[in-house]
């Protein structure tokens, strides 16, 4: 089971941190498409010469056409789905703001820590990566969220970072979520799984 997921969060990591964009005088527009088809093709040959173990059922795995479909129901749907999460961070990725699904993936791994030790160390982290002014990642939060954290980092618990994971997440559902679902990545995706669905 934890080589399956390390296998899927290693792919996804792979292909969403590739052709990373330097230039800010170039087309964006291009660069966008451009880098979200050369990921989808990535992850697509990816599948295919390393398949995916599906997490419950212990098999090759690759999402279908309902699994796509899915993912435009609800935010949830698609955040819960791995394939469809890591989809999101390419269309995330390709407008520039993939710190926003990072963060929130941060705090769910954080939520999952027991130890004390453990916690006070990935809080850090966080705070150090998404939270602090003139963080390298820095996430779109007012001052008393930000302070908030600040001030729990050296007794952080469980609910540490909700109150901004919430923010990050309605920030998301409400904006990039209905753009990812409208954009050209994501109907893409659709009619490759329904290719695949024709040709199986």
């Amino acid at each position: 089971m934890r080589e399956n997921l390390a296998t899927v969060s290693s792919q996804s990591m792979a292909f969403t941190d590739s052709l990373k964009t330097t230039d800010p005088s170039a087309d964006k527009k291009g660069i966008k498409r451009k880098n979200w088809r050369n990921r989808i093709r990535f992850l697509l040959k990816s599948n295919s010469s390393q398949p995916i173990l599906h997490p419950t059922k212990n098999r090759s795995y690759r999402p279908t056409t309902d699994d796509v479909k899915q993912w435009a129901q609800s935010f949830d749907q698609l955040l819960s789905h791995k394939y469809g999460k890591a989809a999101f961070r390419i269309f995330l990725k390709s407008e520039f703001c993939e710190e926003n699904i990072e963060f929130w993936t941060a705090c769910e791994d954080f939520k999952m820590l027991t130890s004390h030790k453990a916690m006070a160390s990935k809080a850090n982290v966080i705070y150090e990566e998404f939270i602090k002014n003139e963080a390298p990642k820095e996430i779109n939060l007012d001052f008393h969220t930000k302070n908030a954290i600040a001030q729990n980092l050296r007794e952080p618990t469980a609910t540490s970072f909700l109150a901004a994971q919430r923010k990050v997440y309605s920030l998301m559902e409400n904006n990039a979520y209905p753009r990812f679902i409208d954009s050209e990545l994501y109907k893409e995706l659709l009619r490759r799984a329904e290719d695949s669905h024709i040709k199986s």
